[in-house]
């Protein structure tokens, strides 16, 4: 494989597997000041209206790491951004009947001990709409609550920093990094004919514990389902789990997509019409990403240059494929970023490098960045379509999947449908601060959402194929990918999207289709995602 595919390989799991993880920070000193402007902020407001459904998220801000809850906030927001509207603000800002005219309520605790208003505590008690509460300070609502266990069927313990590899949910067990040792509460009493015991912790030994509990209006789950995750982890079960908080009545469904990637004026016309070919055979709907201009250093190719190429791409428009933006020459300038400079290796839209013990370390948005300079970048692209006889694509997707939030400002200013990735979210963006670019979290979707940045966001969410390790990830085969597939069943109305790079020819795709395929989904385009969420 020439360097620069294998280099585009090493990124494309690098970051499928970082923002699945969900949760990192890039070494910089955390900033105690931000709880108190969180405190004062405004309500955030967003996702997609018109459904007549709507969440409160509620979340913590005090403490060394109170800069989390509003990460921890944002994962949720979007999340709920697939049901309907979502209002997110600081626990510590919630008013006597505050939930009222919301559809359900999340309360995020990721601070230990956060002071919660007696008024927040009150209406749960009381509530007449679903409540999902995460993790810490579920003492607070017993303690308050003196006839607890009786009326709900079950009582905390503490929590258990046991090993737990996994979570059984549906008679399926879902991962759970083992390496997380932040603990899963435990039960001293579930009495199962007033509790449910909705999904279940298994410990190294093989025993069990409750992980999700619901009795009258609150379902309990005993951690943060965000941090470390994967494409097969128990953060699918909390997914789930919104619909019945949301929308009970979704009838089961299980679509899936493909998407191929990294298509630029230098890529080969005979693999390109190779992997179309497979899946028309196939009648597969596909999409393809595309940057129109190709750069290294002294040297530029553009798409009108390349005819073959050309002639490809209106096969695949033809024959059932959808064109992505995939940004406008995937990569920043002629110095590394963070390898050589050169179109499909390197960052487009972000800064990052490779540290001493081979990994890509995020570093923060390039020099001169901005919503002005990242749009003129895409109308850039767009005009070099149009000089190729294309049409402009309508979905964009940001190279490596990384980018700064007046970026995606950008993407939504300049109308796109949707942006078709993982993406990036920042410390600031609901308490209406600067973003924190040292503190940030990645996250995949297993349906579509409308998300923080006021975007439709298509999901990418079981990853790729890589058949060599690099950058200390390992090799991803077909196998893994449709293990992924399996384990996304557990979402209801969920999905199972991948990408695929055409020069690793067209076998190993066949493997991933068919396996899919196996499981039960049906392949669907981007357009039917849009039309259909």
């Amino acid at each position: 494989m020439p360097v620069s595919r294998w280099r585009r390989a090493v990124l494309s799991a690098l970051t499928a597997l970082l923002s699945a993880t969900l949760l990192f920070t890039t070494g910089f000193a955390p900033q105690a000041a931000a709880s108190a402007t969180a405190s004062a902020a405004a309500p955030f407001k967003g996702g997609l209206a018109g459904t007549g459904r709507s969440t409160l998220v509620l979340y913590d801000t005090t403490g060394q790491w109170g800069w989390l809850g509003e990460l921890y906030a944002t994962q949720t927001a979007n999340l709920t951004g697939h049901f309907g509207t979502f209002t997110a603000m600081p626990v510590s800002a919630y008013t006597a009947g505050a939930m009222k005219g919301f559809t359900a309520v999340v309360y995020v605790g990721s601070t230990y001990d956060e002071p919660l208003p007696q008024a927040f505590l009150a209406d749960v008690r009381t509530a007449d709409r679903p409540v999902i509460w995460l993790n810490h300070n579920i003492w607070q609502l017993t303690s308050s609550t003196p006839d607890f266990a009786a009326a709900y069927g079950w009582m905390w313990s503490q929590f258990d920093f046991t090993t737990v590899e996994g979570v059984v949910y549906k008679d399926r067990e879902l991962s759970r990094d083992a390496v997380n040792a932040s603990g899963v509460m435990d039960y001293a009493t579930v009495d199962e004919s007033k509790a449910k015991v909705l999904a279940s912790a298994v410990r190294a030994n093989g025993t069990q514990l409750p992980w999700a509990i619901r009795s009258k209006n609150l379902t309990y789950v005993g951690e943060i389902p965000f941090a470390y995750t994967s494409a097969s982890d128990r953060y699918l079960v909390f997914a789930d789990l919104l619909f019945d908080a949301l929308a009970p009545q979704t009838p089961e469904r299980h679509r899936a997509m493909v998407r191929l990637e990294d298509i630029g004026p230098n890529s080969d016309p005979v693999e390109l019409m190779n992997v179309a070919k497979l899946l028309v055979a196939k009648k597969v709907p596909f999409s393809f990403g595309v940057f129109p201009v190709h750069k290294q250093p002294g040297t530029t190719v553009r798409l009108r240059q390349r005819p073959a190429v050309v002639k490809a791409i209106k096969y695949m428009l033809a024959n059932g494929g959808t064109m992505i933006m995939h940004g406008y020459t995937h990569q920043y300038t002629d110095k590394p970023n963070p390898y050589n400079g050169t179109s499909g290796d390197d960052f487009e839209f972000y800064t990052a490098h490779v540290d001493d013990r081979n990994y890509v370390v995020y570093d923060g948005p390039v020099a001169g960045d901005s919503t002005i300079w990242a749009a003129g970048r895409m109308v850039a692209s767009a005009a070099e379509f149009r000089l190729a006889g294309l049409p402009v694509p309508t979905i964009f997707e940001f190279p490596h999947y990384a980018a700064s939030a007046a970026d995606y400002k950008a993407v939504r200013n300049l109308g796109f449908k949707a942006r078709y990735e993982r993406s990036l979210y920042f410390a600031g963006t609901l308490s209406g601060t600067a973003p924190r670019y040292d503190h940030m979290a990645g996250q995949f979707f297993p349906y579509t959402v409308t998300d923080v940045y006021g975007s439709t966001v298509l999901p990418e969410n079981i990853g790729n194929i890589e058949p060599e390790a690099f950058n200390n990830h390992p090799v991803v085969l077909p196998d893994t990918l449709v293990k992924a597939a399996e384990a996304n069943l557990v979402v209801r109305d969920g999905v199972a999207s991948f990408f695929y790079h055409p020069y690793l020819g067209t076998k190993w795709l066949e493997e991933t289709v068919d396996g899919i395929k196996g499981l039960g989904y049906t392949f669907v385009s981007p357009a039917s995602m849009l039309r259909n969420r």
